[in-house]
């Protein structure tokens, strides 16, 4: 019998969805404390300076291009898992399986996919920042292996329901009587199969930073659900806004 106890608390946000299970596997790194970060000047924060704290988006974009015209392309290509063309000025980084090309000359952002114009023009919105400041701020460390519930990292309120919360009831929903579909859809976005829950998937929004999605399949006692999760090293590549940023790509993109 599947236990499936849940976790929840108030937050700010964008959709409606039930309160996370806890699924936490192993212990989070110590997020974003100094070390965690790039040994750039303008990144020795404390704690994540989140775009919503006095700025908006698009300045937080503005602000961004500028700090990644200044780094090494090189350093930044070892970093992020991106390859660079010095001819052309321009980064090809991997988001879900398909190819993202990123100009730092015309700033701008490309690729010929469906899935590049799924993030790049239908929710331009969360995924161009969530780029740069990936390009940025990514470290080149290996993946831990432990899974942490984002809920539970410092600053982890944002995922914590409320308007902020993730739409994982959509994912349940469209997949909580179809699990092979669930998994075929992971697969067709570069993804892994996993071996948490009834069905689970390891995506890859960017090369260091994956997410795990967890699905529960309706049965007599339980509804359908789904559960979202980092490795514990995903503070040390990006803010917690915009690894909320990351998550809601990352469920929407499945259903």
């Amino acid at each position: 019998m599947a236990i499936r106890s849940v976790a929840g608390g108030p937050a700010w946000g964008y959709h409606r969805v039930p309160y996370l299970r806890h699924a936490t596997v192993g212990a989070a790194l110590n997020p974003l404390d100094g070390s965690g970060l790039n040994k750039h000047a303008a990144f020795r924060y404390s704690r994540p300076v989140l775009v919503g704290e006095g700025q908006g988006w698009l300045e937080g974009e503005e602000r961004a291009w500028g700090i990644l015209a200044t780094l090494s392309p090189q350093d930044v290509a070892r970093r992020t898992g991106a390859c660079y063309n010095a001819s052309s000025h321009t980064f090809t980084l991997d988001m879900y399986g398909k190819p993202i090309h990123v100009s730092t000359e015309d700033r701008r952002m490309w690729g010929d996919s469906s899935v590049a114009r799924f993030l790049l023009i239908e929710f331009h919105y969360y995924s161009r920042l969530s780029v740069l400041w990936y390009m940025v701020q990514a470290r080149d460390m290996p993946l831990s292996g432990s899974l942490i519930n984002p809920s539970h990292m410092r600053d982890g309120l944002l995922f914590r329901g409320g308007s902020h919360a993730l739409p994982l009831d959509k994912v349940a929903g469209r997949y909580g009587d179809d699990a092979e579909a669930f998994v075929r859809r992971g697969l067709e976005l570069g993804g892994e199969r996993l071996d948490f829950g009834d069905a689970s998937l390891r995506l890859f929004p960017f090369p260091r930073v994956p997410v795990v999605l967890v699905l529960w399949k309706n049965d007599q006692e339980f509804p359908a659900r789904a559960d979202l999760l980092f490795d514990s090293t995903c503070s040390a590549h990006l803010p917690t806004d915009i690894l909320w940023s990351t998550a809601m790509i990352s469920v929407l993109i499945m259903v």
